[in-house]
């Protein structure tokens, strides 16, 4: 609370009151009264319109992606008969581009509703609420605040897509190949067609052997050959490349106009970090293979070590992605120290996808362990010199195509389902 301008009008009053007993003016007395009156009217004002308030807060939903909207709705009701002339709303959530609040009149037990739409542009968990109401008096002597407590919390998942063109090689069951177990269930693997019988659900029909026997034919599945597949993100926090914001700010708005230039929330169509990437693709490839009926787990190790076993339950997907909401790279251990601490999980009937950007090879040597107990893997890396790196992984990724690892190449600003359609050759 501002106490300069009650203090100037008592002045004032007192002021008044010494040229009315001086000259005797009546209308000095009674402009010394009121200017004395003034200040204890204005703070009851203040007092009351914060007085007799209920804040209602309702949202759409508490989960969103980076990239879409969230709508949230805040009613306030003036429960009293009491008009109030000037209450504001600022909303205190930590939701980064949130809309911060607004002002507004209430007649006696009326009632008015403000519906935000922010979009999302960070991945993470973000309080919503508190709410702090504000109001003054109109002649702007008192200014009171009174803070409402928050209404939840909402998660933001990172981006994710399905990935089509993405396609891994099959690992082998113990003792050779992989067998040909029929099962109930629908999985990417077709054993062979049958007639149909009574029960048999629609999605399960060979349409084309259908055409061509002119009688309803089924498909029957296998169990996937790829038994396990785990996901390995690399948060070492010494792995990490961020490109410099400002300066990629300045360069995006060099000799573009002001008025064609875009907000700020909506200059990068890319992440702006390989942790972001890698995340983006961790949670694409989550999506996708859990679509396609996968046994998937996730393996990453940040401020502590994250394992959510493989399964193919409905529930793994937004337990992946509840996961990597809020994985942040400040991790001190390795690549190869992840291979060799979870390396019980990893058999012959087990798939890895490695997502990294690190330049060190001596996690390759972890991984060569893995590859001789008969292990698959694919190696997706995040290309620092995209994000200013200085270094070339040219020799790295050299050495993974020799020992036979399929390995992807993701720069900043590619399209995943391209840069995920086929692995890279040798590079220069």
């Amino acid at each position: 609370m501002n106490t300069t301008r009650p203090i100037f009008i008592l002045l004032l009053a007192g002021t008044s009151y010494l040229a009315a007993q001086t000259t005797g003016q009546r209308l000095f007395f009674h402009l010394s009264y009121i200017l004395v009156s003034l200040p204890l009217v204005a703070l009851i004002w203040t007092w009351l319109n914060l007085r007799g308030l209920r804040i209602e807060r309702a949202h759409t939903s508490l989960r969103a992606s980076v990239g879409e909207y969230i709508r949230e709705r805040i009613t306030i009701h003036n429960r009293w008969w009491l008009p109030k002339l000037w209450i504001e709303l600022h909303d205190e959530s930590d939701l980064p581009q949130h809309e911060p609040g607004f002002v507004t009149y209430l007649a006696g037990r009326e009632s008015t509703r403000w519906t935000t739409r922010s979009l999302c542009t960070q991945r993470g968990r973000f309080r919503l609420g508190p709410t702090r109401v504000i109001s003054s008096d109109p002649f702007g002597l008192f200014r009171f605040s009174r803070l409402i407590p928050g209404s939840g919390e909402l998660i933001v998942y990172p981006a994710s897509e399905i990935i089509a063109t993405f396609r891994l090689p099959s690992a082998e069951r113990s003792g050779g190949a992989s067998n040909l177990v029929r099962v109930h269930s629908v999985t990417p693997n077709v054993a062979t067609i049958r007639d149909y019988q009574p029960g048999d659900g629609f999605n399960r029909i060979h349409w084309r052997s259908t055409a061509r026997y002119n009688r309803l034919m089924v498909k029957e599945f296998e169990l996937d050959p790829a038994a396990d597949i785990y996901l390995i993100l690399d948060l070492n926090e010494q792995a990490v490349t961020r490109i410099d914001e400002p300066a990629l700010l300045a360069h995006e708005r060099a000799g573009v106009p002001w008025w064609q230039r875009q907000p700020t929330i909506h200059r990068h169509a890319s992440p702006i970090s390989t942790e972001e990437h890698a995340v983006t693709v961790a949670a694409s490839l989550a999506r996708t293979l859990l679509n396609q009926n996968r046994i998937v787990g996730l393996l990453a190790w940040g401020e502590r070590l994250e394992v959510i076993p493989a399964e193919r339950e409905e529930r793994q997907l937004w337990k992946m992605l509840e996961l990597l909401a809020v994985l942040r790279a400040t991790g001190q251990h390795t690549l190869a120290e992840l291979l060799i601490a979870e390396g019980q999980r990893f058999g012959r009937d087990t798939t890895l996808i490695i997502i990294t950007s690190d330049l060190d090879p001596r996690w390759l040597a972890a991984l060569q362990h893995h590859l001789y107990r008969g292990t698959r893997a694919v190696v997706i890396f995040i290309d620092p010199q995209s994000y200013g790196g200085r270094y070339d992984p040219a020799p790295l990724l050299n050495h993974l195509i020799a020992l036979h690892i399929d390995v992807y190449r993701l720069q900043r600003g590619d399209a995943l389902a391209d840069a995920l359609r086929q692995p890279i050759v040798v590079t220069r």
